[in-house]
């Protein structure tokens, strides 16, 4: 595994320019990948679609639904009692129904995950690995820290956004581990 530093293009022609720019900049060519990344949720993981069992932050809906249902059912049920002057026999059970239902809603409403996941913006996605290691000695970590601020610069020179670093191997322009599922590590800011 190795260090990569990655960065998106809008078209192929921005794409192009980068990995023609990097490998001018001294990277080898084999170590530079460039392919399309699909939107959130259109990497075709299920065989039904889609990326993931359940969408991110809504882990933990059913456990917030079935203690919503129960708490619900339990008020309502409560409320039909005090309703069954008016509502008669039918009243607990009706009131427990409801009760149940909006239950359901508010726990598994309560039960989500607001906190964003940070993903990739589709387009063109532009990688270079820098090394081979990411154990390296800690005299090579200058040399490392400017061998990555000069790919960084190169990306960033030609308008590629939403740059990024990561771990990864890339043989022969193919980035072999990449998962588009894994979040970003965005780099705040670039290079200076």
């Amino acid at each position: 595994m190795g260090s990569i530093i990655a960065a998106r293009f809008e078209l192929q022609d921005e794409a192009a320019r980068a990995v023609n720019a990097l490998v001018d900049a001294g990277f080898d060519r084999g170590r530079i990948s460039s392919f399309f990344v699909n939107p959130a949720g259109q990497h075709d993981r299920f065989a039904v679609g889609g990326d993931r069992d359940k969408s991110p932050g809504a882990e933990e809906t059913d456990k917030g639904a079935a203690a919503g249902v129960a708490a619900g059912a339990g008020a309502g049920a409560v409320a039909g009692v005090a309703a069954a002057p008016v509502a008669g026999p039918l009243g607990p059970v009706l009131g427990g129904l409801v009760g149940g239902h909006l239950g359901g809603l508010v726990g598994s409403l309560s039960a989500t995950d607001d906190d964003p996941v940070p993903r990739r913006v589709a387009g063109m996605l532009v990688a270079v690995q820098l090394d081979e290691s990411a154990d390296v000695a800690d005299s090579a970590d200058a040399v490392n820290s400017a061998i990555e601020q000069r790919a960084m610069r190169v990306l960033q020179d030609l308008q590629g956004t939403d740059l990024e670093r990561a771990e990864g191997q890339i043989r022969d322009g193919d980035w072999i581990d990449f998962d588009p599922l894994i979040p970003p590590q965005w780099v705040q800011g670039g290079v200076g």
